[in-house]
């Protein structure tokens, strides 16, 4: 993630001192007024949690995953066509699996408790799902404002949200030999245990409508006597035109 951050904003400075010198050679004004001003931005990526301890972490199992999708609107600098802000509204999920492992967000207890579940019966398939409403904010730098799907792209910006739903998911009920005991779906509801609000630090770079991103959680995904201090990671592909 940090390498992307300073990736982009060491090119987004680049392009800020290629834009003077061009503006002090040519005054030949860029007409991006045909442009669309509003856009769809889809992301899809791969989800890691940071913080957790060991007895945790090695529990995670499957590739966890997460969507991403936004409506954008995009402003460009009239000084500038090739430097934009991108403001937008959206839904930001992410899928954590874990294996042999029983996350009781239904509990009363003061944390949340994580028991591992090994010489017990347990969910052959098992995921916490996290839903946020999101407001994405991004600095944008395109090389060719005239022809985004020809063009570099690189954006820094943040995302803050709101939770909307807290979920376990358990498919097929094994004993601890990982024999079929049922095939059942179980899910459980709550957001007791975790923080309303989210912040993500966001970054991406691509060519054309494909970018890659990667975003990081600035604060605890539990709330602070909730459990140990875990945030999000996350790094996939962008689909989007500006």
């Amino acid at each position: 993630m940090q390498k992307i951050v300073l990736l982009s904003i060491t090119i987004l400075l680049l392009g800020s001192v290629q834009a003077q010198q061009d503006n002090g050679k040519v005054s030949r004004k860029i007409d991006i007024s045909s442009r669309p001003g509003d856009h769809l931005m889809i992301q899809l990526s791969s989800d890691h949690l940071t913080g957790m301890p060991d007895s945790i972490s090695s529990h995670q199992s499957g590739f966890s995953r997460g969507f991403n999708a936004y409506l954008m609107l995009d402003k460009p600098f009239k000084s500038s066509p090739k430097f934009s802000f991108g403001l937008g509204i959206g839904v930001g999920t992410s899928n954590i699996f874990f294996k042999r492992m029983n996350v009781d967000i239904k509990s009363t207890a003061t944390k949340l408790p994580f028991t591992a579940v090994d010489s017990a019966n347990h969910f052959k398939k098992y995921k916490l799902s996290l839903s946020y409403l999101e407001v994405p904010l991004e600095f944008r730098f395109s090389s060719d404002p005239l022809n985004s799907n020809k063009s570099w792209k690189i954006a820094i910006g943040g995302k803050a949200g709101t939770i909307i739903n807290a979920h376990t998911k358990g498919k097929g009920l094994e004993d601890k030999n990982a024999k079929l005991i049922n095939s059942y779906t179980e899910k459980e509801n709550s957001k007791a245990y975790f923080n309303g609000t989210r912040f993500m630090a966001t970054a991406r770079v691509g060519y054309g409508i494909f970018s890659l991103y990667g975003a990081y959680q600035l604060n605890n995904i539990l709330k602070d006597v909730a459990g140990p201090p875990i945030k999000l990671f996350e790094i996939g592909f962008t689909l989007s035109g500006l």
